[in-house]
C-alpha cells in the first residue's frame, strides 16, 4: 500500500485536494494490472460513488496526468488506457481484446543513451511497443 500512500502525498505536495473520488481511482489503477479506460475505472466504482460521472473520472485521469503519476496509453484500440507509473516499462498489446500487458527489460534503458550518442540528439523519452495475440484470444483462434 505504499505507492497509494506516495501517490497522495504527491498530490499533496502539487496542491491537489484529495477527494475520495481522487482516493478511488487512484487506488484502483494502481491496483489494477489490465491498464483500464476511463469507463471501466467508471464502471468498478459507480457503486460506491453514485453520482460521479464518467467526466469526473476523465478531470481526474488529467490531474494524475499532469502530476506525473498517470500515463496515458493510446495505442491497442480506440480508448485510451491508463497505466499507473511505476518502474520504466514497455507494454506487449494483444491486437484482437486490446489487453495491454507490462513488460520488463532493463536492457532496454541503454536505448536512449545510445540513440542520444549515435544521432546527436537529446533524448526525452522512449516508447516500445509489440503487438500480437494474447493467450485468451490465441485460445479461441484454435478449434
Amino acid at each position: 500500500m505504499n505507492q497509494l500512500k506516495e501517490a497522495l502525498e504527491t498530490l499533496k505536495d502539487t496542491g491537489v485536494r484529495i477527494t475520495p473520488q481522487r482516493h478511488a481511482i487512484l487506488e484502483y489503477l494502481i491496483n489494477s494490472m489490465s491498464h483500464p479506460t476511463a469507463d471501466e475505472i467508471y464502471k468498478a466504482l459507480e457503486g460506491k460513488f453514485p453520482n460521479m460521472s464518467v467526466a469526473t473520472v476523465y478531470n481526474n485521469l488529467r490531474v494524475f496526468r499532469e502530476v506525473g503519476l498517470v500515463k496515458e496509453l493510446t495505442y491497442g484500440d480506440a480508448s485510451s488506457r491508463f497505466d499507473f507509473i511505476t518502474t520504466h516499462h514497455y507494454h506487449v498489446i494483444c491486437e484482437s481484446c486490446g489487453k495491454i500487458v507490462d513488460f520488463h527489460y532493463p536492457g532496454l534503458d541503454e536505448v536512449e543513451h545510445l540513440a542520444s550518442h549515435v544521432t546527436g540528439f537529446k533524448v526525452q523519452n522512449h516508447r516500445m511497443e509489440i503487438y500480437g495475440s494474447c493467450p485468451e484470444c490465441t485460445g479461441k483462434e484454435v478449434h
